[in-house]
């Protein structure tokens, strides 16, 4: 066997410099988060952002950059999180040098978004330092710990996502249920739990909707004349949609009663929900609060509603048109 030969390659002209680079402190920026708006938990809040803030700050070879957050958001999914978001893009921009930050559970609750951020940080040469857990991403242990403490803080997601999804629905079943009083039109939120009482100013617009309906006018027509009146819809934005008096004839609300769980959610990390058409069982409470339309004058309706839907279907009509009485029922044969 013949002897070996090294050669020895110097590193190529230009490649390197002899001019030291000069000193530069290290931008420093640090992530906030809460997951309600509960009061203790925007104290929790507060007092985060003003102890990164002092923390960086006094910190000789820091550069304070700022203090990302989030309040009132979960960690499950980060493109919700726009405090989150922009972080990102800072450091994409070569804006951050490290983030500091509470803990992995403050930081993301989904293993595989942490990891990725992470990942994507990391090649940046962009560390994260988690406090509670004494983890910074660019030591050589790190990816193996936040892979392992990541998963534990989704599992620990996922338990409580099972506990408030039991919680909801042992009160469906106890007949305790609520709405979004600020989509839902004609209600206010009761001084009691679980209850909910006529708003008359919004009621009147309600009233005046079955009204219409009763004279004749499809849905569409009725969204026009509201808007043309400038009347103001339940959010005080936007305009009224013919899609939106289909649901307020047909919600059982305005009668009194309620239908509990109409949706359920379908993952607790993408929150995904879904129509409930009999995957879960349903609750009906019939008299659960004042009606604001009567039990006769609403079940009236979804007669008329259903006539109206058939007549339609029958006649291949688009759309059912007006008040007049011949209209929506002579068609050329042709």
């Amino acid at each position: 066997m013949s002897d070996k030969t090294v050669t020895k390659i110097d590193i190529l002209p230009g490649l390197t410099s002899s001019v030291p680079m000069p000193y530069r402190k290290k931008r420093v920026a640090a992530y906030a988060r809460v997951s309600t708006d509960h009061i203790d938990q925007q104290t929790s809040f507060a007092a985060q952002v003003d102890y990164y803030t002092r923390l960086i700050a006094e910190h000789s070879e820091w550069e304070f950059v700022r203090v990302y957050s989030d309040s009132g958001l979960s960690g499950c999914k980060s493109s919700n999180r726009d405090g989150f978001m922009q972080m990102i893009a800072d450091c994409e921009n070569g804006l951050v040098d490290i983030i500091l930050t509470k803990s992995l559970s403050r930081f993301a609750r989904n293993t595989v978004d942490s990891l990725t951020t992470i990942r994507k940080l990391k090649a940046l040469g962009i560390g994260i330092y988690f406090e509670k857990e004494n983890i910074f991403t660019l030591d050589s242990k790190g990816e193996f710990l936040i892979s392992v403490m990541s998963s534990i803080s989704q599992e620990e997601s996922r338990s409580i996502s099972e506990n408030i999804t039991w919680g909801q629905r042992k009160r469906f079943a106890d007949g305790k249920g609520s709405v979004a009083y600020s989509s839902v039109l004609g209600y206010d939120k009761g001084d009691e739990k679980y209850t909910m009482v006529i708003n008359p100013e919004q009621a009147t617009v309600l009233r005046r909707i079955y009204r219409m309906f009763l004279q004749g006018y499809s849905s569409t027509k009725i969204a026009e004349i509201l808007n043309a009146q400038g009347i103001s819809t339940v959010t005080g934005r936007g305009k009224w949609q013919s899609s939106t008096i289909r649901r307020m004839l047909t919600s059982v609300i305005y009668k009194g009663d309620m239908l509990l769980q109409r949706q359920y959610t379908v993952d607790y990390l993408t929150k995904e929900k879904r129509t409930n058409r009999g995957e879960l069982p349903q609750y009906y409470i019939e008299g659960d609060h004042e009606g604001i339309v009567s039990r006769f004058v609403f079940d009236y309706i979804q007669e008329k509603y259903a006539e109206r839907s058939n007549s339609m279907s029958d006649n291949n009509f688009k759309k059912y048109h007006g008040t007049r009485l011949y209209e929506s029922k002579i068609i050329c044969k042709k």
